[in-house]
């Protein structure tokens, strides 16, 4: 099993190849699929750690006969480093990784977090690093369909000057497009990211089991068609995509919406609400929506969606 392997030894410069050695510290869905992408363009992944029996599934998966090792020897094996752990474990794992001089001078470390830029690797740049912030704008299924998927996917990029053209290599390389975000305005990116995609998974959840609850056997098959139509309307339109009885002020049908979810899911209903006043303000701010009509939605809206 590879997991009792040992890195390969780099004090032998014949067998360093012209490209870069690549480590994986955290085997989540992020890491392994960017180094098997890496691989694709000719660099060479050489160690990866994994805790969980899920990460190293993953990594068997995705990087075989790449050893599994600590993480102190994939940063021994490794010129380039890839940092894929969760946003909240990052700054700690960097202040570690210099405090135990396990950087080296000249070292790339990319991190894959949305939410940092390039200043939370500052501990390792002092030591010498390289730092880089690549963030993947996609979902990961922790599978080999994730390397397709990376074809033609924008990363959100945060690098010093020096390093610009090397992150926008290694970007290109893995097949994405890089869009440079600066280093204040990564939180917002971040945020405008989870709010479109992850409450996007949340709203479609529900509403498939709504459907289920009315009876309908493939809700899956009904939806998809429905708001694949919908995404690409507003994403070519905007607001003037929006219809339905809130962008029409029709108060009465989303006062019968909400009596219905508050007797089926009432779970369901604090978002219904909260997204329909949302999508209220934005009719009306847009002129779809006619005041004299609004004004009888809010209402509904306002009282919790009793008529």
């Amino acid at each position: 099993m590879n997991a009792s392997h040992s890195p390969e030894p780099k004090d032998r410069p014949a067998d360093r190849p012209a490209r870069l050695t690549v480590g994986v510290l955290g085997a989540g869905r992020v890491g392994p699929a960017l180094a098997a992408a890496l691989q694709l363009a000719g660099h060479r992944p050489v160690a990866v750690s994994a805790v969980s029996d899920a990460s190293v599934r993953r990594a068997a998966a995705l990087l075989p006969d790449v050893p599994i090792v600590e993480p102190a020897q994939v940063m021994e094996a490794a010129e380039l480093v890839l940092l894929t752990v969760p946003d909240d474990t990052l700054p700690g794992l960097v202040e570690g990784l210099a405090e135990t001089g396990a950087v080296r001078p000249g070292q790339l470390l990319v991190h894959t977090s949305g939410r940092y830029g390039a200043r939370v690797l500052d501990s390792a740049l002092r030591a010498g690093a390289l730092p880089l912030a690549l963030h993947p704008v996609m979902t990961f299924t922790g599978t080999p369909v994730d390397v397709q998927r990376l074809a033609g996917c924008s990363f959100g990029v945060t690098a010093p000057e020096e390093l610009r053209l090397a992150a926008q290599a290694l970007v290109i390389e893995m097949g994405g497009e890089p869009e440079w975000i600066a280093e204040e305005n990564r939180p917002l990116y971040h945020a405008a990211l989870a709010l479109g995609a992850n409450h996007l998974v949340t709203l479609v959840t529900q509403a498939m089991e709504l459907l289920r609850a009315a009876g309908v056997e493939a809700p899956d098959r009904m939806l998809g068609p429905l708001l694949g139509a919908a995404l690409d309307n507003s994403l070519r339109s905007g607001d003037a995509a929006l219809t339905g009885p809130v962008a029409r002020g029709d108060a009465g049908t989303v006062a019968a919406h909400v009596a219905e979810l508050r007797e089926h899911a009432p779970q369901t209903v604090a978002g219904y609400l909260a997204m329909a006043r949302a999508t209220a303000d934005r009719a009306l701010a847009h002129g779809m929506l006619k005041p004299e009509l609004a004004e009888d939605l809010l209402e509904v809206l306002a009282d919790g969606g009793r008529p």
